[in-house]
This record gives structure tokens, sequence and C-alpha cells, in this order.
């Protein structure tokens, strides 16, 4: 049975800092690569509006998005992944989903960060 799992989201003030994981089990085949994409407040879920936040390889390639960039660190083993993100902003908020690239793609329920003082 394929589950993904994010966790450790939650309230932080604005300079904060958070840890983001997820967690990918019985995923047939390889896994090519893992990835965080955000769906701010206000945007249905099924509209798939999602940002591109940080995405890693099986190679170890990472990519980060520009609002990001120089905040986040992505990291993966196997099939967990964890994102550092520090000095959040408001703009950082969201729900962020977990998304595992293999023969199909398979995505979390996602894990609400909430930036706000």
């Amino acid at each position: 049975q394929v589950q993904v799992a994010e966790s450790g989201g939650g309230l932080v003030h604005p300079g904060g800092s958070l840890t983001l994981s997820c967690t990918a089990s019985g995923i047939p085949g390889n896994v090519y690569a893992m990835g965080w994409l955000r769906q701010r407040q206000g945007e249905e879920r099924e509209s798939l509006k999602r940002d591109l936040v940080a995405s890693i390889t099986s190679g170890g390639i990472t990519y980060y998005g520009d609002s990001v960039k120089d905040r986040v660190t992505n990291s993966r083993d196997k099939n967990t992944m964890h994102l550092q993100m520090n000095n959040l902003t408001p703009a950082d908020t969201g729900v962020y989903f977990c998304k595992v690239v293999a023969q199909y793609d398979y995505w979390g329920q996602g894990t609400q960060v909430t930036v706000s003082s």
C-alpha cells in the first residue's frame, strides 16, 4: 500500500524556523525525485495551483524556488525528505504537499504552515 505522509507543519512567528518531513512507503519501482509544493490560502485543493518550493532527485540534485532560495534546505535519505525552513515570512503560509515522482506521481495529504504574529 502506497503511503505518503507529511509532518512538521504548524504556527510560527515571522522570522522563525520550521522543519517539514515527508515519508513515502510502498512506492513501486524507483523513486526518481521528491518535492515540496505549496498551495496558498484561498485556493481550492482541487485547483492543483501549487508552487514548487523545493525538490531533490535520487542523484541528489536540488532545486529551490526563487521565493525560498537561501532560506531553505531540502535533504533526502532514501524515501524520507526533510525541508528546513528559516526566516519564515507570512508569504510562506500555505499547505505544503509532498510529491513523489516514480512511475506515477504520488501525493501526501499536505501539512499546514502558518506564519503569523
